[in-house]
C-alpha cells in the first residue's frame, strides 16, 4: 500500500503539460485544415477531377447533365493554384474517350472520342471513318451515317490527335478546329455519379444560377435524375 500512496504522490507531482492558448488551439485547427488542403489539392490535380457534359456532342454515350470523375492519373499533374502542367507517361488510345484542353482560346476543357492517332490516315465518305485506309467499326454510334458527310483524307501530324464526337451531326471537332496536341490531354472519364435531366445552359462555364436551380429542382423532382446512368463505368 505504502508504494501505490508512493506512486499516485509522484505522478501528482510531476509536471502537468501547461493548457493550450487560444491562438495556440487556432494554429492546430489551421494547420489541420491545411493538410486537408493540400491533399484534396493533391489530388484534383494529378489524380481525379469532376467534369460536367454541357453539349449534346457525345450523346448517347454522354448526355447533357452527365457529372463524371476523370482520372488524370497517368496522363496529367498540375501545380496547384498555378498554370503549370507536366505531360506525364500514359498515351491515349483510338476509340478511347478523352478529356483535353481545347486548341481554341478562352474555350473550356472538350470531351470526344479518340479516333486518329499520330501517323494515321484519316477519311470520312459518305459518313463512314476510315483509318489507313480501313473502315474503322463505331458501335458507340446510335444513328446512321450521314451520307453527305466527307472529310479528308488528312494525316496525324506526330505527337498530335484527330478527336470526334459520337453524335457526329452536332459535335464541333477535329474535323473543324484540326489536331489535339498531345500536351493538351488531360485524362479520361471513369465513371458517372450523377446525371441531371436540365437545360444545357445550366452547366455552361458561369451559369451559377442555373446551375444551383438545377441541382435544386432535382433534390424536389427526383424524376430528373437519370438514376439509371449513376455508377456508369467506362472500359478501355
Amino acid at each position: 500500500m505504502s508504494s501505490e500512496k508512493q506512486e499516485k504522490d509522484q505522478a501528482k507531482a510531476a509536471p502537468q503539460p501547461a493548457p493550450l492558448t487560444t491562438q495556440q488551439k487556432i494554429a492546430r485547427e489551421l494547420l489541420s485544415w491545411l493538410w486537408v488542403i493540400l491533399a484534396f489539392l493533391f489530388i484534383t490535380g494529378t489524380i481525379v477531377q469532376a467534369r460536367v457534359i454541357p453539349s449534346g456532342s457525345m450523346e448517347n454515350t454522354l448526355l447533357v447533365g452527365d457529372h463524371l470523375l476523370m482520372s488524370r492519373f497517368g496522363y496529367d499533374a498540375e501545380v496547384p493554384l498555378t498554370n503549370l502542367r507536366v505531360r506525364l507517361w500514359r498515351i491515349p488510345h483510338r476509340q478511347e474517350i478523352v478529356v483535353f484542353i481545347a486548341p481554341l482560346p478562352g474555350s473550356p476543357d472538350f470531351i470526344k472520342r479518340l479516333i486518329g492517332m499520330p501517323g494515321d490516315t484519316v477519311e470520312i465518305r459518305r459518313g463512314l471513318v476510315y483509318v489507313n485506309a480501313k473502315k474503322l467499326e463505331e458501335p458507340y454510334l446510335t444513328g446512321p451515317p450521314n451520307p453527305t458527310s466527307n472529310y479528308g483524307p488528312v494525316k496525324v501530324p506526330t505527337h498530335e490527335y484527330f478527336m470526334m464526337g459520337d453524335n457526329r451531326d452536332d459535335s464541333y471537332d477535329s474535323r473543324y478546329w484540326g489536331f489535339v496536341p498531345d500536351a493538351n490531354i488531360i485524362g479520361v472519364p471513369v465513371v458517372l455519379y450523377m446525371s441531371i435531366n436540365a437545360p444545357s445552359d445550366s452547366w455552361d462555364s458561369g451559369h451559377i444560377q442555373d446551375r444551383l436551380f438545377a441541382y435544386v429542382n432535382a433534390v424536389l423532382h427526383p424524376s430528373t435524375v437519370r438514376w439509371h446512368r449513376i455508377f456508369k463505368t467506362f472500359r478501355y
